[in-house]
């Protein structure tokens, strides 16, 4: 589909609530937009509260059995078997925990990433042209690959951090009960790893907006030299590209490269950080053994619970990372989600009947990146008529297209069907009565056939494919009209695939004919068959409307209509 350029929005890294605005742990976005997110935040939580009851219950009974055994020399462990049998269950039950949260976090993150994606695509489609084109880009990058980064956030990361929230607070409680020496020495080196975790976070800042950023560079690259390759090839310049596409992919391997590397350091670090506080309990309880200043099932309890401790803490910084690109697309995503204007999408509910209805242009301005274009554009597309609007490039023809079809509104003026505003009109009732072949024709995978019959049913198709000059390139394929193509039409030339969408517009019963440049990349005989067959649809009560400039298009017009930007 054409669209216009516009003023392009901030990136999401600075915009409120973007990439850069949203810093906190967890998104408060994430559970307003995706209903398994909270369903599987609650399902953590409460797994996480029992996974901190079993250890602590562990940790007690080993403590028990331990410190009764070597103290009391009690080695019947009949005596002991309430203990054992409390110690078997909680093992038992963590082990069940750690495996229902393992087996539900990688579903639930499938179904958060979906429901997303879904959100993202419902929010693109809305988006009008103007607001889409300049982030196009941008979308398709976060929806094809940037976005499954938040499976590594929700199946480690989250988890991580509710373990912090609950296991560090309560064993560090049962500790300072059992040993208050081992807690103060876990109270004064505990917040050395939040201390050291900010660090490299402040010395990881961005990278991971940069890897999405050199991502969805490279990837916008390569799809413009894919859906281009034909008119390379047709020029001899497919290798021109090269050098420019292996830069780029050089770029994304050292921004992926520099945060892996920062990433294995960090964890490296912490590990290092967490094993020395964690020795640093183990030397104290063992010298107090050694001279009986403690007991020996509290120092047991202290010592099991001491790396449990640290251990959320750790998982986080180790996670951290990994959820980092996943959070910067899903930064992106929320910034597109939260640009849905429900009010200014609102769909009207007239119905008008398009055939031998007059159509007209009440003086529409349309802003651009360059001031109004159009500008106090007035006219009227009258049934029975072929008319032009013409104009120089960057004066809003195209624009005025999209006007029109209700795709862009008009900061003045309106455009009205029958009397009626476009923008009161039942869009989806509005556009089953037009027919329209913009710039770039939309082709989709499929046959010629399906994408023949994409507007719905067909009429007079041979004569529509000897007016398009369509008739000769089926009979160069040997499968005709079940011959497949790829997205945007890729195996056919530009010529083919206007003419395919021309046939596609030429074959329809629509009552209203737009169609920007409709001769472009055909001959000049077949030009005059295309344009000799749009008057002759107008003469049988159409409505048509060409955009163009050539002289031929202009000399075929029963009524021309000039566009400018500026005041006429």
């Amino acid at each position: 589909m054409s669209t216009a350029v516009g003023d392009a929005p901030r990136p999401a890294d600075e915009r409120p609530g973007g990439a850069r605005g949203s810093r906190r742990p967890v998104d408060p976005r994430l559970w307003r937009y995706s209903a398994a997110a909270r369903g599987y935040l609650v399902l953590t939580v409460a797994l996480s509260i029992v996974n901190v009851a079993m250890v602590i219950v562990s940790a007690l009974m080993i403590g028990r059995v331990l410190g009764g055994v070597i103290v009391d020399d009690a080695t019947d462990l009949g005596r002991w078997s309430t203990e054992l049998v409390v110690l078997a269950t909680a093992v038992g039950v963590r082990v069940l925990g750690t495996w229902l949260q393992s087996r539900f976090a990688h579903r639930s993150a499938t179904r958060v990433v979906a429901e997303l994606k879904g959100e993202v695509l419902g929010v693109a489609t809305r988006l009008r042209p103007r607001e889409l084109d300049p982030r196009r880009d941008e979308i398709a990058t976060v929806l094809t690959r940037g976005i499954d980064g938040l499976v590594p956030y929700l199946t480690g990361y989250l988890p991580a951090l509710v373990l912090a929230a609950t296991l560090t607070p309560a064993t560090l409680a049962v500790i300072t009960f059992q040993d208050l020496t081992s807690a103060a020495i876990i109270f004064v080196t505990l917040p050395l790893i939040p201390i050291f975790m900010i660090l490299i976070g402040l010395l990881t800042r961005g990278k991971a907006a940069k890897t999405l950023t050199a991502m969805t560079t490279l990837s916008s690259q390569l799809l413009d030299l894919l859906a281009g390759l034909p008119t390379l090839r047709a020029l001899g310049r497919e290798q021109g590209p090269a050098r420019q596409v292996r830069e780029l992919g050089d770029a994304h391997r050292r921004t992926t490269m520099s945060a892996l590397r920062v990433a294995f350091l960090s964890s490296m670090v912490l590990e290092l950080l967490a094993t020395l506080c964690v020795a640093l309990v183990a030397v104290s309880i063992g010298l107090r053994l050694v001279y009986g200043g403690m007991e020996l099932e509290a120092g047991i309890v202290a010592l099991i619970l001491a790396p449990e401790v640290y251990l959320p803490l750790r998982m986080v910084g180790t996670q951290f990372h990994a959820a980092e690109d996943g959070m910067a697309a899903a930064s992106r995503a929320f910034a597109v989600i939260d640009t849905d204007r429900p009010d200014d999408a609102a769909d009207g509910a007239v119905l008008v009947d398009a055939a031998g209805a007059r159509i007209e242009f009440d003086g529409i301005d349309v802003p651009s990146r360059h001031g109004p274009a159009p500008r106090g554009l007035t006219g009227a597309l009258e049934p029975g008529a072929v008319t032009v609007l013409t104009g120089p490039n960057g004066s809003g023809k195209s624009t005025a297209v999209q006007a029109l079809l209700g795709l862009v509104e008009p900061e003045r003026g309106e455009v009205r069907v029958a009397g009626t505003a476009v923008s009161s009109l039942d869009r989806s009732a509005w556009w089953a009565q037009v027919a329209w072949l913009p710039q770039h024709p939309v082709l989709v995978p499929g046959t010629l056939d399906e994408n023949l019959r994409l507007i719905g049913e067909v009429v007079d198709l041979e004569q529509s494919c000897a007016a398009t000059g369509f008739g000769e390139v089926l009979a160069e394929l040997p499968d005709g009209w079940n011959t497949r193509v790829g997205s945007g039409g890729t195996g056919l030339s530009l010529g083919q695939r206007q003419r395919l969408a021309l046939t596609r517009v030429l074959a329809t019963r629509r009552p209203v004919l737009v169609l920007d440049e409709p001769t472009a990349h055909l001959d000049d005989a077949s030009e005059r068959t295309v344009l000799d067959s749009l008057r002759s649809l107008a003469a049988a009560g159409r409505t048509v409307v060409v955009v163009g400039h050539r002289p031929t298009v202009l000399a075929a017009a029963d009524r021309v209509i000039e566009v400018s930007a500026d005041v006429a």
